[in-house]
């Protein structure tokens, strides 16, 4: 079984191949460059370079989101895209997962955090058991400190983990104190083998069955639905 993942959810953008738990191949920019032009490019090198015909691929599985809401659109439209083109099935896994994924070795708690601006985040809460990351919280688009006060109540450390936890790190201590930690930044990137790793045993779709999970509405759909309203 070959498996590729795709994420492009963020500014990240992670490709890996993995067979019958081996990786056999990762690639892994954070670069503010626009993913169309890239991310193909990347899939079509990564495969050359691990000598694997697309046709050998068995399944794709995909970060859907949240994040940014171009990013979601291009690795999901990529991925159904490859998916329907070679017949083989296609997983999506929350953009959250993958990156908490990647606080593997911290036993309490994982809050993976991408900004989503005027002081909200996208975040969830996670945890591992065993090999596994569970999701102990659902994925969210709330307010920091909101998420800060809700995470009081949970009794242990949590490590706040992603490129964009700087911007809401003097909240997090301000409201958490000594129960917060910080993932050093090596680990602040998702990695596309712990997205396949995930995908790997989750249930199958066709490639019509998966949808983008932006959880909130662009702020253009905000607009024009209250527009709707008024007139």
């Amino acid at each position: 079984m070959k498996l590729l993942s795709i994420d492009t959810s963020n500014y990240p953008l992670g490709i890996a191949l993995i067979e019958e738990g081996k990786v056999i191949g990762e690639y892994i920019t954070n670069l503010k460059k626009n993913h169309s032009v890239r991310a193909m490019t990347a899939i079509e090198q990564l495969l050359k370079d691990c000598d694997t015909d697309p046709k050998e691929l068995t399944k794709i599985v995909v970060a859907n989101g949240p994040g940014s809401y171009t990013g979601v659109r291009i690795g999901v439209t990529l991925a159904k895209t490859l998916a329907w083109s070679l017949n083989i099935p296609l997983i999506p896994v929350s953009s959250l997962a993958v990156l908490a994924a990647s606080g593997r070795n911290f036993s309490g708690y994982i809050a993976p955090i991408f900004d989503a601006r005027r002081g909200q985040v996208y975040t969830g809460l996670y945890k591992f058991e065993g090999d596994r990351i569970i999701q102990v919280g659902e994925d969210r688009n709330v307010l920091m400190t909101d998420w800060a006060n809700k995470l009081k109540e949970y009794d242990g450390d949590i490590l706040f983990i992603g490129n964009d936890v700087n911007i809401h790190e003097e909240t997090i201590k301000e409201v958490l104190g000594d129960q917060a930690r910080v993932a050093p930044f090596v680990s602040n990137n998702p990695r596309p083998s712990e997205l396949a790793f995930i995908g790997a045993d989750l249930e199958e779709n066709t490639a019509h069955e998966v949808l983008p999970n932006y959880i909130r509405l662009a702020e253009a759909e905000v607009n024009w639905l209250e527009s709707q309203k008024n007139s």
